[in-house]
C-alpha cells in the first residue's frame, strides 16, 4: 500500500468507513450530500477488501451522465485514499455495462442552448477517465452487454477488462456526427495495425472474444459464470494484482475467435486503412470492392457517416498514437466542444436526432461529401480553445500520464 501513500497526503482526505465482509454497501451510506436520484444512478457494492461502482441506468443502457461521472470520480477517489480498500471494479445493470455519454440529454441541451452543461459532462467524464488511466490500485470492468463509445471510455483504463459472451463492443461516433472520444484516440491507435483506424471510421462491432484477441479486454469469461468470479473475488484480502489475475483465470473460459472475425482479416485492413487521407482509404476500398466482401461493408459504413467526422477521426487516431492518455483526453476535449459549438457545422446535433431521437437513420449532414470538407475546417476542431474557454484540467502533476 506504500505506493499510494505519498499521492495521498496530496489531496484532500476523506472520512473512512469500516465494512464487515460480504456486505452490501447502500448509495445512502456513501459520505456525499448528493441528491437520492444520482445516488441511485450509481450503486455501491462492498466486500471486506474491495468495493464495486453499479451503474444504475439499465432502461437507458447505464448512458452516462453528469452527475453519475462526478459521483464515480469521488467514489473511486475516496476508494484508493482508503487504506482498507485493496482493489476496486465497476459493471453495469442489465444488458449493458455502458453505452457512453447520454446523448439524448446532450442532444436536448444542445436544443434548448444549454452549452455549459454539455461542457461539464465532458469535461467530468474525461476527468474520470484520467482518473482510472493513472489509477493506482487494481481496477476491474466487467464488460458484460453493450459496451460503446464513452462505456469503453471507462471500461478500457481498468487494469483488468472482462469481457464476456454477451460483450457488443463498439465506437459509433461518426455515425452521430461526433468523433471516437473518451480516450478513444489513445486506445484505439494502440491497436495491431491499422484496426483501430477500420473501427473508428466504420463503427463495426467487436464480440468479448475479440476483445481479448485484440487486446482491449484482458479476461474472457461466459456471463453466466461472473457471480462465480465476483465471489470469489470478494473474498480476496489483497491488493496484489497477480493474485487477482490469477482468480480471474480460474474461472475465465478460452477464447476462440470466430472465423468470419473481421481480426483474420487484419492484413486485409491494414491494406485498406493506411492510407493518409479518406479519400484514399475509400479509393482503396473501392479498388477492391469486387472481390472483398470486406471492402463493401466497410463502404457502406463510410456512406452513412458524417463525411466531416470521417476526417476529424482519422486524424484524431494517428495524433494519438504519439501522445499520452492527457494529451489525448485535452485534444479529445477540444475537438468536442468545437462539436457543439456548431461553428463549422451542426452534424453533431443531427446525428444524435436521426439515431436516437426521430430513429429514422436519415442525417442530412451539414458538409455532405468528402470533397467538400476543407483541411482548414478539420484543423478548427484541433485548434485551442478560445482564451475565454479553459481548457480540459487534468491533474499531471499529481498523476503521471502514460504512453
Amino acid at each position: 500500500m506504500q505506493r499510494f501513500k505519498s499521492l495521498s497526503a496530496l489531496r484532500r482526505s476523506f472520512q473512512r468507513q469500516s465494512h464487515s465482509c460480504y456486505s452490501t454497501i447502500s448509495a445512502q451510506r456513501d459520505n456525499y450530500p448528493q441528491h437520492h436520484r444520482f445516488e441511485e444512478d450509481v450503486l455501491v457494492e462492498g466486500r471486506a477488501f474491495s468495493r464495486a461502482a453499479i451503474l444504475n441506468r439499465p432502461s437507458q443502457l447505464n448512458a452516462i451522465t453528469t452527475s453519475m461521472a462526478g459521483r464515480l470520480q469521488r467514489l473511486y477517489e475516496s476508494w484508493e485514499d482508503n487504506s482498507q480498500i485493496g482493489f476496486v471494479m465497476m459493471k453495469g445493470s442489465g444488458r449493458a455495462f455502458c453505452s457512453g455519454a447520454d446523448m439524448v440529454t446532450i442532444y436536448r441541451l444542445l436544443q434548448e442552448g444549454n452549452v455549459t452543461e454539455c461542457k461539464e459532462l465532458f469535461r467530468t467524464l474525461y476527468q474520470f477517465i484520467y482518473l482510472l488511466g493513472t489509477y493506482l490500485k487494481p481496477n476491474l470492468a466487467i464488460l458484460d452487454g453493450i459496451t460503446m463509445g464513452g462505456g469503453a471510455g471507462i471500461g478500457v483504463p481498468g487494469m483488468f477488462r472482462i469481457a464476456t459472451d454477451k460483450t457488443v463492443f463498439a465506437t459509433p461516433e461518426v455515425q452521430m456526427g461526433f468523433h471516437p472520444d473518451a480516450g478513444a484516440s489513445f486506445y484505439l491507435s494502440r491497436l495491431p495495425g491499422y484496426l483501430g483506424e477500420f473501427l473508428a471510421l466504420t463503427g463495426e462491432k467487436l464480440n468479448g472474444a475479440e476483445l481479448v484477441a485484440c487486446g482491449i479486454a484482458t479476461h474472457y469469461s461466459l456471463s453466466g459464470k461472473l457471480a462465480w468470479i465476483e465471489e470469489r473475488l470478494g473474498q480476496l484480502m489483497t491488493d496484489d494484482p497477480s493474485v487477482i489475475s490469477d482468480s480471474l483465470a480460474q474461472y475465465g473460459d478460452l477464447v476462440y475467435v470466430d472465423k468470419t472475425s473481421v481480426l483474420h482479416k487484419i492484413e486485409r485492413i491494414d491494406k485498406y486503412f493506411c492510407h493518409d487521407t479518406v479519400e484514399e482509404i475509400v479509393d482503396a476500398l473501392k479498388e477492391a470492392e469486387s472481390h472483398d466482401e470486406l471492402c463493401s461493408t466497410a463502404l457502406k459504413k463510410l456512406k452513412e457517416a458524417s463525411p466531416l467526422s470521417l476526417k476529424i477521426t482519422l486524424q484524431s487516431i494517428r495524433e494519438g498514437r504519439f501522445q499520452p492518455l492527457d494529451q489525448c483526453l485535452g485534444r479529445e476535449y477540444r475537438t468536442s466542444l468545437h462539436c457543439i459549438s456548431k461553428q463549422v457545422s451542426g452534424d453533431f446535433s443531427e446525428g444524435i436526432r436521426a439515431r436516437l431521437v426521430d430513429k429514422d437513420f436519415a442525417p442530412k449532414w451539414d458538409i455532405p461529401n468528402l470533397e467538400a470538407v476543407t483541411k482548414d475546417m478539420v484543423d478548427s476542431y484541433f485548434a485551442p480553445l478560445p482564451t475565454s474557454e479553459p481548457e480540459l484540467n487534468l491533474p499531471t502533476a499529481l498523476r503521471e500520464p502514460f504512453m
